[in-house]
């Protein structure tokens, strides 16, 4: 097997900072990719974001997205950090930013300038909103495309107020997206030798997402209904109380429903006509969701758990993020990862999700201190010795402390 994974020999200039672009670079230095992290002088915002143990600039949520990558130090305003970079990209695949594409043209490192260097660059944007549409110029965060896309408002529903999920999902989506352009450009560069750009902009990634099931009523054109997933929307569609905790249950297809109503002994629900179908129980989602929940009252969570092991009725216990942690299942897959971490001592990290036969997922990095790599990233480039220390001179790099 070849543990350098299938994007072994893939070379990635990594211009971002926060959660959406270092996360979609890691994804791709796990899948084996030689990721360069360029950082200002002052390093990725999210250095500081979360518990510190022993470093300043190593906080958790840096250290969760930032993995099997190396990290240069280049200040691209400065003359040198910049013809630096232009060295780099000589010798480059891809380049993933997210800026703004007027930030970009302003540091003289957009596509077409990159592109006249080497024709062949994967030149990859992630940013709010597409730079075609009328909201092009406005800056974003998770929470604003939470609220533009639609995210916050299906809450309203279902909790009488829009709210933000606790999860930065349009940050991780997008940057999954991220990872599917650039795989995919690197696909048809490999067949025909050409280089392009990608724009994967954070707005229309989400209403893709939230529409593929909530376009409903409105697929049709004119409409023949509502949008929105009916089943989706019910202020009854959460983790049922059992006894003792809670418990996820989902009679969901008319063999479940069956198999539910005699183990619970609810033959009552079989004979009512409101429940006779898949389609019928959705159409009265409400009283299928309350009766559920009035049955699962009767017995502890795990008296649940064993009635229902042996069923195609999906049934799973309702886990908080500490349970996550010593998940059987979790475990004997070994999905948690130990890295020994030259500053920060022991750490936990999750596996990449994706298991390959041949190219599997190996950890190979640790997550670079600031500037960690500077040195050995420039003489890679093809800097003289002397014109790098010319470069720490004017601050244009650094070396990690």
């Amino acid at each position: 097997k070849n543990m350098s994974g299938p994007l072994s020999g893939v070379k990635i200039l990594e211009l971002t900072a926060v959660v959406l672009g270092p996360w979609a670079c890691q994804m791709l230095a796990d899948m084996g990719a030689d990721v360069i992290k360029i950082e200002s002088p002052q390093g990725d915002s999210n250095r500081n974001l979360g518990e510190v143990k022993n470093k300043k600039g190593m906080a958790a949520l840096y250290l969760t997205c930032n993995r099997n990558k190396r990290s240069l130090v280049l200040d691209l305003k400065k003359k040198d950090g910049h013809s630096a970079f232009l060295e780099l990209v000589k010798k480059a695949d891809v380049v993933i930013h997210n800026n703004r594409p007027q930030v970009m043209q302003k540091l003289k490192i957009d596509y077409d300038t990159l592109k006249t260097i080497n024709p062949q660059i994967i030149f990859c944007g992630s940013y709010g909103y597409s730079k075609e549409g009328p909201y092009g110029k406005k800056g974003a965060l998770d929470d604003s495309i939470q609220a533009v896309s639609g995210i916050a408002m299906l809450n309203n529903l279902v909790l009488g107020e829009p709210r933000y999920l606790p999860t930065v999902v349009c940050d991780k989506t997008t940057a999954m997206a991220v990872v599917q352009g650039v795989t995919a450009a690197l696909y048809h560069r490999e067949k025909t030798g050409l280089g392009q750009q990608i724009e994967v902009p954070m707005f229309e990634t989400m209403v893709s997402f939230l529409m593929a099931e909530h376009l409903w009523g409105y697929t049709f054109d004119p409409p023949i209904g509502e949008p929105g997933y009916t089943r989706l929307m019910s202020y009854h569609r959460k983790p049922y109380k059992t006894q003792d905790g809670y418990i996820a249950i989902l009679p969901y297809l008319d063999s479940h429903w069956e198999i539910f109503c005699n183990l619970s002994n609810r033959g009552d629900l079989l004979r009512d006509k409101r429940f006779s179908s898949l389609s019928q129980r959705v159409k009265n989602i409400d009283d299928t969701y309350k009766e559920t929940a009035k049955t699962m009252l009767n017995k502890t969570t795990k008296e649940w758990l064993e009635i229902f092991e042996n069923t195609s009725v999906p049934t799973i216990s309702v886990n908080d993020l500490k349970d996550l942690i010593n998940d059987e299942h979790l475990e004997s897959t070994k999905f948690w990862k130990t890295i020994n971490h030259p500053t920060e001592g022991k750490l936990r990290t999750p596996a990449f999700p994706i298991n390959f036969s041949e190219t599997p997922f190996s950890i190979r990095r640790h997550q670079p201190n600031l500037g960690e790599h500077s040195m050995e990233i420039l003489l890679e480039a093809g800097l003289e010795l002397e014109e790098i220390e010319k470069m720490l001179k004017s601050g244009a790099t650094k070396l990690a402390d």
